[in-house]
């Protein structure tokens, strides 16, 4: 199963990195280039153990639904993600935060499975790994950048 796994250092309190990651409306705001809505479960507000959220986004130019739950949580240091249903043979995203003297470490471990036997692996190396990697630091630029200016508003 791939792994990507991302550090981003965030110059802002482990709580609001923590909030922000599970903020639904961020989360749509992070990712507009892709018009991501959330559709059905929660759909908006702070996602919390045993929620789940469904996924509407246009990837690769075909329009998806994807619906993961929050399966672990522990406040404000680690949450999953868990893929119910999508495009994804499986996917599991851990969420966790690590206070750094005046900063939070956040690290991305997004574990994943292509559907389509070989076909998937193979989409796996030639494009997939790379896309869900700028995705996922697209949106991490955009909660470091959120969360460092909600910290100096404070």
């Amino acid at each position: 199963m791939p792994l990507i796994e991302i550090k981003t250092l965030i110059k802002a309190d482990i709580q609001t990195c923590f909030d922000l990651s599970r903020d639904i409306d961020f989360h749509k705001a992070s990712l507009k280039h892709s018009n991501e809505k959330a559709i059905a479960g929660r759909t908006s507000g702070l996602i919390e153990l045993n929620e789940w959220v469904t996924w509407e986004a246009k990837h690769f130019g075909v329009n998806q639904h994807l619906t993961s739950k929050i399966t672990q949580f522990d406040r404000p240091n680690y949450f999953v993600d868990e893929m119910v249903s999508g495009a994804f043979k499986s996917f599991k995203h851990e969420h966790i935060f690590q206070t750094k003297n005046e900063a939070t470490l956040m690290i991305d471990k997004f574990h994943f499975q292509s559907p389509f036997g070989i076909l998937g692996k193979i989409a796996n190396v030639l494009f997939l790994k790379r896309y869900m990697t700028q995705l996922l630091t697209t949106r991490n630029v955009f909660l470091k950048s959120k969360a460092e200016e909600m910290s100096i508003e404070h």
